[in-house]
C-alpha cells in the first residue's frame, strides 16, 4: 500500500501533539480552548472561517455505507482531492471542514449506486477507494447478540481527518507550513443503525474530549504506539498508526463493538448542496457572522428559512461566531441542522438532473474515502446504502455525547455512560421502540476464581458536586467483603474519585469472570461491570448512589435519552439557529 505522509527516505512523519491545556477555565456560556490551543474566541481568524476564493470549486463527497448486514457512513471532511492511494497523512485543516463530511459520506453513499457506467468505470472507482486496517487495539469487544430475528445492529466509527496535503485543501485555508502533518480526528461519529433497520443513532464526541488511547500498532510499519500513560484528547489517535485506532479508542471508552470505519478528508461538499438545488436552513434573526477585527465566516442571511449551496453553504457549516454562545457546540448544533437538511433533500430528490453530476460525485466521494476492508467496493458502499434507506428521517437521532469541563477541556459524564448503554443495547435514542425483553448479559466464559482468591481494591468515589465524599466507605465495603469471603479486599485510599454509580472495573479478559462474580456477591447488576485500562486488578468504586449502609441497591434504569445529549430528529425541519444578537443586521 502506497501512504501519503510518508516521508521520501521511508520514514513516516513525526505525530504532531496539541499543546497541554494550559488556559483558564471558560467563563460562563464561552467554549474552552479548541484542539489547537487556541480559544474558541480567537481562534478563527478569516483564514480559519472565512471562505478562500475557488473554495467552491472542487466537489468532495463522503459516503455513507453498508455491507451485506454491515455498514453507513458519513462525516463532516476535512479537505482532500483523495487522489493519492493508502492512508491519508496530511496536514491539518481548519475546524470548519469537520462539519462537511458528515453531509458529505451520507450523500455519496445514496449516489455511488447510481453513478456507475459499466464494469471498467466501476473497477476505476473500487480503486480509487484507500483502505486500512479496522482495529489497531489489542482490546475486543463482544459483538452483539442477534435479536429473535437474527438480525444484528451496525455501528460504524465516521471519522473527519483535518488533512492538508493537496491544493484544494490549501485553497480552503490550510496554511502552508501545516502541509503533509500528521492529520487529526477532529470529526468522530459513531452511526448506530439498529438490528431491525427502523431507526438510526448518532453521537459525536467533542475533538477536545479526554481519553485514554490504548496500544496500537501501525499495520504497515509494525510502531507500537504504546498506551497514553494519562489522558489526552481524542483527535490524537487517528496519529497513532491510523484510523483503527481512533476505532479502539472508541471501544475501550464506549464498550461498543464497531464493525466499520469510514475516514473522509474534506475538499468540496460546497458542490453537493449544488447538485440537489440548494439545503434549507433557519435563522431566528438577520445574522452576518464577522466580528470588528475580521473574525468569522462571512455568512450572511436574512431571518427565516433559506436554501444555501456554495459559499454559503461552507460558510453555513464554518459558523460560530454568531451562533448562540460561540462554542463548538453551537456550530456542531448548526452542523446537524444542515446534515438532516441534506439527508430530507436527497430523499426528495434521488435522482439528481445530471448524470454527469452523479458521476463527478461519485469520483470524489471515492478518492475521498478511507474504509476498514469490509467496505472497500462500491458495490459494499452501496449495499450499506440500501440498509441506510430503510430508516425514515423520523426515526433518526443525532446526539452529542454528554461532557463537562476539564480545565480547557471536557470529559464524559455520566450521562455519556447512559447513552453509551442505550446504544449497547440497541434501544432506539428517539424513545419510539417497541416493547423489548429486557436483556441479559452474557457471562464471561472465563471462570471466575474462588472468592478467597479474588484481589480486589475499593475505592471511595462518592463525591459530588454538591457533597463531599462520604468518610470511610471505602474501609467500610472493604470490610463487608471479607466478611462475604473476599478476604483479600483491601481499602485504597491513595486517590479521590467521583463516581455516580457504584462500577466494577476490571483490566483484562481473563479477569472479566472475577469482576461479574464480585458483581453478583454484591448485588451490582451486570450492566456496571466494565473493562477499563484505568485499573490495574479488579477495582470496585463506590459510587455516589451508595453513601451509606451495607446492602447495595441498583437504582432503577430508565431507557431515555439524556437531555445533555441536544438530541435533534431528523425529520425536524422547523429548527432555526438562534443567533447571537451581536451578530444581527438590519
Amino acid at each position: 500500500m502506497t501512504q501519503s505522509g510518508v516521508r521520501e527516505d521511508g520514514k513516516r512523519q513525526s505525530v504532531r501533539h496539541e499543546p497541554d491545556p494550559g488556559e483558564e477555565k471558560p467563563t460562563p456560556g464561552s467554549r474552552p480552548p479548541d484542539g489547537d490551543g487556541t480559544s474558541a474566541g480567537d481562534a478563527e481568524t478569516p483564514d480559519d472561517e472565512g471562505v478562500p476564493a475557488g473554495s467552491a470549486s472542487t466537489p468532495d463527497v463522503d459516503g455513507t455505507s453498508a455491507t451485506d448486514p454491515n455498514s453507513p457512513g458519513r462525516d463532516d471532511a476535512a479537505g482532500g482531492d483523495g487522489g493519492e492511494s493508502g492512508r491519508r497523512r496530511g496536514g491539518r485543516a481548519p475546524r470548519r471542514r469537520r462539519v462537511l463530511k458528515w453531509s458529505a459520506l451520507v450523500l455519496a453513499v445514496l449516489i455511488l449506486g447510481t453513478a456507475g457506467a459499466g464494469y471498467l468505470y466501476y473497477r476505476h472507482l473500487n480503486g480509487n477507494i484507500k483502505k486500512d486496517a479496522l482495529n489497531l487495539g489489542d482490546g475486543k469487544v463482544a459483538a452483539p447478540t442477534p435479536n429473535a430475528a437474527g438480525q444484528t445492529p451496525l455501528n460504524i466509527l465516521l471519522i473527519g481527518s483535518d488533512a492538508r496535503d493537496s491544493k484544494e485543501n490549501q485553497k480552503l485555508g490550510g496554511a502552508r507550513e501545516t502541509f503533509g502533518a500528521t492529520p487529526l480526528a477532529d470529526v468522530q461519529m459513531l452511526l448506530h443503525l439498529s438490528a431491525d433497520r427502523t431507526n438510526m443513532s448518532v453521537i459525536s464526541m467533542p475533538r477536545d474530549t479526554l481519553v485514554k488511547i490504548p496500544k496500537c500498532t501501525d499495520p504497515d510499519d509494525g510502531k507500537v504506539y504504546e498506551a497514553t500513560q494519562g489522558r489526552t484528547m481524542t483527535n490524537q489517535s487517528l496519529g497513532h498508526g491510523g484510523p483503527g485506532c481512533a476505532v479502539a479508542t472508541w471501544q475501550e471508552l464506549t464498550g461498543i463493538h464497531i464493525d466499520h470505519f469510514i475516514m473522509v478528508d474534506f475538499a468540496g461538499v460546497v458542490s453537493m448542496a449544488d447538485a440537489v438545488g440548494g439545503v434549507p436552513v433557519c435563522v431566528d434573526a438577520n445574522i452576518h457572522s464577522r466580528t470588528s477585527d475580521g473574525k468569522g465566516s462571512g455568512l450572511k442571511l436574512e431571518k427565516g428559512t433559506s436554501y444555501i449551496q456554495g459559499e454559503q453553504a461552507l460558510q453555513w457549516l464554518r459558523t460560530r461566531y454568531g451562533f448562540e454562545d460561540g462554542s463548538d457546540l453551537a456550530r456542531a448544533k448548526a452542523q446537524h441542522m444542515y446534515m438532516n437538511a441534506m439527508v430530507r433533500q436527497l430523499r426528495d430528490n434521488m435522482t439528481l438532473s445530471s448524470p454527469n453530476k452523479l458521476r463527478r460525485l461519485a469520483e470524489e466521494a471515492t478518492r475521498a474515502m478511507t474504509v476498514d476492508p469490509g467496505l472497500d467496493t462500491v458495490k459494499k458502499l452501496y449495499d450499506l446504502s440500501d440498509e441506510l434507506r430503510k430508516v425514515e428521517p423520523k426515526r433518526i437521532t443525532m446526539t452529542t455525547m454528554p461532557n463537562r469541563y476539564v480545565g480547557a477541556r471536557v470529559e464524559p459524564t455520566e450521562d455519556a455512560e447512559q447513552l453509551f448503554r442505550l446504544v449497547r443495547e440497541d434501544i432506539a435514542l428517539d424513545g419510539k421502540d417497541k416493547a423489548k425483553k429486557p436483556t441479559t448479559e452474557k457471562a464471561s466464559a472465563d471462570p471466575a476464581a474462588p472468592d478467597d482468591e479474588i484481589p480486589v481494591q475499593v475505592r471511595n468515589g462518592t463525591r459530588t458536586d454538591t457533597l463531599a465524599a462520604a468518610r470511610g466507605r471505602a474501609g467500610t465495603v472493604a470490610g463487608l467483603l471479607k466478611e462475604e469471603g473476599f478476604t483479600q479486599a483491601v481499602a485504597d485510599t491513595t486517590g479521590s474519585w467521583t463516581e455516580d454509580r457504584t462500577v466494577v472495573r476490571y483490566p483484562s479478559a481473563d479477569l472479566e469472570g472475577d469482576a461479574q462474580r464480585l458483581a453478583k456477591a454484591l448485588g451490582i447488576p451486570p450492566s456496571s461491570v466494565k473493562r477499563s485500562t484505568d485499573v490495574s486488578g479488579i477495582t470496585l468504586v463506590v459510587g455516589a448512589d451508595w453513601r451509606e449502609g451495607t446492602a447495595y441497591k441498583a437504582p432503577e434504569e430508565n431507557d431515555r435519552t439524556p437531555k445533555s445529549a441536544e438530541a435533534l430528529n431528523g425529520a425536524d425541519d422547523k429548527a432555526c439557529m438562534h443567533v447571537n444578537p451581536a451578530f444581527t443586521w438590519d
